[in-house]
C-alpha cells in the first residue's frame, strides 16, 4: 500500500496539472469569444454543452458521472461568464455600484421626508426615528402606496417591515418589490413588544374581537388561542387599528399593539408579552428610488428568476460559495401568472468593493440564462 505521502504528491501533481489546464481553457476562451463576436455568434451554445457532458460522462463512467456533470457544468458558467466580460467590458451594474458608492462617501442622511404606512405609533413609524434623527413622516394607507411614493418622488425614502423572527416574511412586502422601482439602502432589526390595547374600564372578559395587522395576529397564537371567546380581526396597521378603537368607543373590542398606542390614543394595557416568542424582531427597510450606497454597507439584496429546470438554483448558489460569501437569506416566491415559476431574493454578507463580488454581480446581471435579475442595493444592517 502506498504511504499517504506519496498519495499526496500525487494528487498535488494532479492540482498543479489541472489548473495549468484551467488557465489554458480560459486563454482559450478569450479566442473564441473573438471568434463569436466577429461572426456574430451567441455566447451560450447549449447543443455543445450537452455534447460535451455526454462524452466526458461516457468517459469517467457511471461511478463518477453525476460529478463530472457537475464539475463541466460549473466549468462552463465561469466560461461563459467571462466570454461574456470579454465581449461587453465592464457590466453597467459595477459602474452605477461604484458610482453610487463614490456619491454616497458622506454620512447617511439625518432628516428627510419618508413615506410610511399605518399611523402614528405603528411599528413602522418607530423604525423611521430610528433611521432618521429629524423625519417629516407622510403615512399610507399600505404597503403599495409606500412604494408608488418612493418611485413617483413624492417621497425620498420609504419605510416597510419584511420579514419577523417568529413568523417569517411580509408576503405583501415582497409581492410589491417585483412590481416597482426601488433600491434598499439601510435596514434594521427592531425588538416589537405586543400589548392588548382596550377602551378604559374594559376587562379581558369583555373582549369579543381582537383586532390587529395579520402579521402581528400571527406571532400571538398562543394568546389568542388562549382565548377563544374573542375572534381574530385582520386589520391595515396596528397603530391604525388602535385608533380607530379609541374613536369608536367599544368596550367589547381589542387591539394588538405598541404599548406606545396607548399613550398616544388614551386606551389602557389589559395584557402584555403576548408574543408567542419571547424575543420577537421585525426587519424593517428603508427604500429609495435612486442607488444609494453609504461607507458602511455590508449587506447586499437581489432578486432573481431562474430557469425552470435541474441545478438551476445550486449553480447559482455554488457561485457565492465559490468566492465565500454567507448567504443570509434565499427566499422563493412564485411569479404571479406563471405555472410552477418562482422569482428568488438572495440577502448575503459582503463589500461594495470587493473585486469578488462586483464580478459576480457582473456575471448574473448579463447571464442571459437567468430570465430576470434585480439589484436590490447594498446596505448597512443593524
Amino acid at each position: 500500500m502506498k504511504d499517504i505521502k506519496n498519495i499526496r504528491g500525487e494528487i498535488d501533481a494532479i492540482d498543479q496539472e489541472m489548473a495549468h489546464l484551467y488557465r489554458r481553457r480560459l486563454e482559450i476562451v478569450g479566442e473564441v469569444a473573438q471568434s463569436k463576436h466577429e461572426r456574430g455568434a451567441p455566447v451560450w451554445d447549449p447543443a455543445r454543452e450537452r455534447d460535451i457532458l455526454s462524452r466526458v460522462t461516457a468517459e469517467v463512467g457511471p461511478e463518477f458521472e453525476n460529478g463530472a456533470r457537475l464539475f463541466f457544468s460549473t466549468l462552463f458558467g465561469i466560461t461563459k461568464a467571462r466570454q461574456r466580460t470579454i465581449l461587453n467590458g465592464e457590466a453597467q451594474l459595477v459602474k452605477d455600484i461604484r458610482a453610487a458608492a463614490a456619491a454616497g462617501a458622506g454620512r447617511f442622511p439625518n432628516r428627510a421626508v419618508v413615506a410610511c404606512p399605518g399611523t402614528e405609533g405603528a411599528y413602522a413609524q418607530q423604525a423611521v426615528t430610528r433611521f432618521f434623527q429629524l423625519p417629516t413622516i407622510l403615512y399610507f394607507n399600505n404597503f403599495e402606496k409606500v412604494f408608488e411614493a418612493v418611485e413617483k418622488g413624492l417621497c425620498p425614502y420609504g419605510v416597510l417591515p419584511v420579514e419577523n423572527s417568529a413568523v417569517g416574511s411580509v408576503a405583501a412586502v415582497y409581492d410589491q418589490m417585483v412590481r416597482h422601482r426601488f433600491h434598499i439602502v439601510r435596514s434594521l432589526r427592531m425588538k416589537v413588544d405586543h400589548v392588548l390595547l382596550a377602551a378604559h374600564g374594559a376587562k379581558i372578559d369583555d373582549i369579543k374581537e381582537i383586532a390587529s395587522h395579520p402579521h402581528a395576529l400571527a406571532q400571538c397564537g398562543g394568546f389568542l388561542a388562549a382565548h377563544p371567546g374573542a375572534r381574530s380581526v385582520p386589520a391595515a396597521n396596528t397603530a391604525v387599528a388602535a385608533k380607530e378603537l379609541a374613536a369608536s368607543g367599544r368596550r367589547d373590542q381589542a387591539v394588538i399593539a405598541s404599548r406606545v398606542c396607548a399613550d398616544l390614543y388614551g386606551l389602557d394595557v389589559i395584557a402584555e408579552g403576548l408574543a408567542d416568542v419571547k424575543f420577537n424582531y421585525t426587519r424593517f427597510i428603508c427604500i429609495s428610488k435612486n442607488l444609494e450606497i453609504y461607507p458602511d454597507a455590508g449587506k447586499f439584496s437581489l432578486m432573481m428568476s431562474l430557469p425552470h429546470r435541474p441545478g438551476s438554483l445550486n449553480n447559482i448558489i455554488s457561485k457565492f460559495a465559490a468566492i465565500d460569501v454567507n448567504l443570509t437569506k434565499l427566499e422563493s416566491r412564485p411569479v404571479p401568472g406563471m405555472d410552477f415559476e418562482f422569482r428568488f431574493t438572495f440577502d448575503f454578507e459582503a463589500s461594495p468593493s470587493d473585486p469578488a463580488v462586483l464580478a459576480l454581480l457582473a456575471e448574473l446581471s448579463q447571464d442571459p440564462e437567468i430570465e430576470h435579475f434585480t439589484f436590490l442595493g447594498a446596505y448597512s444592517e443593524r
